[in-house]
């Protein structure tokens, strides 16, 4: 629960990462006196040997609502990363009362009934490369590219090393199961998108924001000069961009 001089941030990441990749930023945001959770979806990081070919979006939006409820967080700023934008979707419509903001950053954002290939086509080529593989439910996390992509768009050496030791591969269910969002109490909730902007893959199209939010108000569009992987790039950055939503 959040009091008035304090927010609590739920900080979700994205595909084939796992909640390490905060570690910069949360420190950060405690240090402004809020409070901060960045848990590791089922099958990554400390989860990693739960991955099986059953863990889909579905499982991740209840590992998510679960920590909302047994924590009994409220007026959470609730933070999604790339593919963690069709999680935190389906948790606000999950549970709704407990969410203060939505806050997308560079992530996919579903329509009702949308799985992440509709959402980023391009997904579906991997889903393809793993086809002919022994394990074609396992999806491999992304080839190092030369800069500026480098690795999710990290380039430094010494940050590659650091992200290599904690992706692991996603289960295709996670990119198949279409989002559910069909709660028109969370359209009240206030949502605000971040892009990562200057080193995007070339052929790279993101879904327009709309102009408006669901509920009536202007859209709230802000950018960084980061790779995709922001948290890591520039994390005195975006956490500062957070702090306005506390």
């Amino acid at each position: 629960m959040s009091t008035p001089s304090t927010t609590t941030y739920v900080l979700v990441h994205g595909a084939w990462h796992s909640g390490q990749v905060w570690d910069r930023v949360v420190p950060l945001l405690a240090r402004a006196g809020h409070r901060v959770f960045a848990p590791s979806l089922t099958a990554h990081g400390e989860k990693a040997h739960l991955l099986s070919p059953e863990v889909g979006l579905d499982t991740h939006v209840a590992d998510i609502v679960g920590l909302l409820v047994g924590e009994d967080l409220t007026d959470v700023v609730l933070v999604g990363h790339s593919y963690a934008g069709m999680v935190t979707s389906s948790v606000a419509h999950r549970v709704p009362e407990r969410i203060a903001e939505l806050v997308h950053i560079d992530a996919m954002v579903p329509a009702d009934g949308e799985s992440a290939i509709d959402v980023m086509p391009v997904t579906q080529s991997m889903i393809d490369l793993a086809a002919g593989s022994e394990a074609p439910w396992r999806i491999p996390p992304l080839p190092e590219m030369p800069p500026p992509m480098g690795l999710f768009g990290v380039t430094d050496p010494a940050d590659i090393a650091w992200l290599r030791t904690m992706v692991s591969d996603e289960s295709v269910r996670c990119f198949q199961q279409p989002a559910r969002l069909g709660n028109p109490a969370a359209d009240a909730i206030p949502r605000t998108h971040i892009h990562c902007v200057g080193s995007e893959p070339e052929g790279l199209i993101r879904r327009p924001v709309p102009a408006t939010q669901p509920n009536g108000a202007p859209s709230q569009v802000w950018e960084l000069r980061s790779g995709h992987d922001c948290m890591i790039t520039v994390p005195a950055e975006l956490a500062a961009l957070l702090l306005k939503f506390g």
